[in-house]
């Protein structure tokens, strides 16, 4: 499969309209002065299933022929690309079957089985869940929609920084979460196509660090499957498509520790009254430890889904 590249975004921009949400970009005085830099949050956890992940599933599906259609999909998920892949299915109708980890959130466990999609479950430390979807695949002669390493999942998941440049201009810099690295591989298709003095940085928890690994090395580093409670950026490796587009136009990638995303939390929730996971605070919380270098800058930051479990939510926030 071919690297993408931003014409491939600005066409799932086109596919997407009228089926995703135009996200809002929300600011807040008080992390403004937090960073002393002017902060632009695209908030994703308010786009459709309560993540970016839906821009890429719906496109990727949108691409597949009638014949593959009709014959579904599969993919393998910890939860977001999981909902994403059963929602953007039942949209365009077609069967989904989805791997996710036995030990997922019980809430992304139930949205995913609520939009229609047949789970499969794995233990993500002993099993490998991406040769269980692959067989599943063959199996029923569906097509596999991996979360990240998919040239479509990682244009549909590029317009969300489309989208922000579209409404609030050039950025000095643009912080993105990383996991496999769709969503920031995407977006840094954009930044460089839309604002190219944009300096681009993935953030990732410092327990799963194989994409600043891999970005040192220059080629990809794999790792033992992280423990963090950022769940959805426990991958252990960055993508055959997604480290080239990163490793050509990502600045640099940061990490942050689990008691900053908990702080990240917390301030969602008391300063701009949303609730974000874990992982979708990835990026605040490295904007936050980078903003000395960006200060009186134009900074945006991708805010990457908000679904988590509430009880789990409220012990975090609640304890700090």
């Amino acid at each position: 499969m071919p690297l993408p590249g931003f014409v491939d975004v600005q066409a799932a921009a086109g596919r997407l309209r009228g089926h995703a949400h135009r996200t809002p970009v929300l600011r807040s005085a008080t992390a403004d002065a937090r960073a002393g830099a002017s902060l632009f949050f695209k908030c994703e956890n308010f786009q459709r299933m309560g993540a970016f992940k839906f821009r890429g599933a719906f496109n990727a599906i949108a691409r597949l022929s009638p014949a593959q259609q009709r014959a579904g999909v599969v993919t393998f998920s910890s939860g977001n690309h999981a909902q994403a892949i059963a929602l953007a299915a039942r949209e365009l109708g077609v069967s989904a079957t989805i791997v996710m980890p036995s030990d997922a959130p019980a809430a992304k466990l139930a949205a995913t089985r609520g939009y229609g999609g047949e789970i499969v479950t794995h233990d993500r430390f002993t099993e490998d869940r991406e040769a269980l979807a692959q067989r599943i695949a063959r199996e029923r002669g569906a097509t596999l929609i991996p979360p990240y390493d998919h040239a479509d999942v990682i244009a549909g998941q590029g317009t969300a920084a489309l989208e922000l440049f579209e409404e609030v201009g050039p950025l000095d810099a643009l912080f993105v979460c990383l996991g496999g690295g769709g969503l920031l591989a995407g977006c840094a298709l954009a930044a460089q196509a839309m604002a190219p003095d944009c300096a681009v940085y993935g953030v990732e928890p410092e327990a799963g660090d194989d994409g600043l690994q891999s970005l040192r090395a220059g080629r990809i580093v794999t790792i033992a499957v992280p423990t963090t409670i950022a769940d959805g950026a426990m991958t252990t490796h960055l993508g055959e498509l997604t480290f080239p587009i990163i490793r050509e136009r990502v600045r640099d990638i940061l990490t942050v520790d689990d008691a900053d995303l908990v702080q990240a939390m917390r301030f969602f929730a008391e300063r701009m009254k949303m609730v974000v996971e874990p992982t979708g605070c990835l990026a605040a919380a490295g904007a936050f430890a980078a903003a000395p270098r960006w200060h009186g800058r134009r900074v945006g930051v991708i805010v990457s889904g908000g679904n988590v479990d509430l009880a789990a939510w409220a012990g975090w926030i609640g304890a700090g």
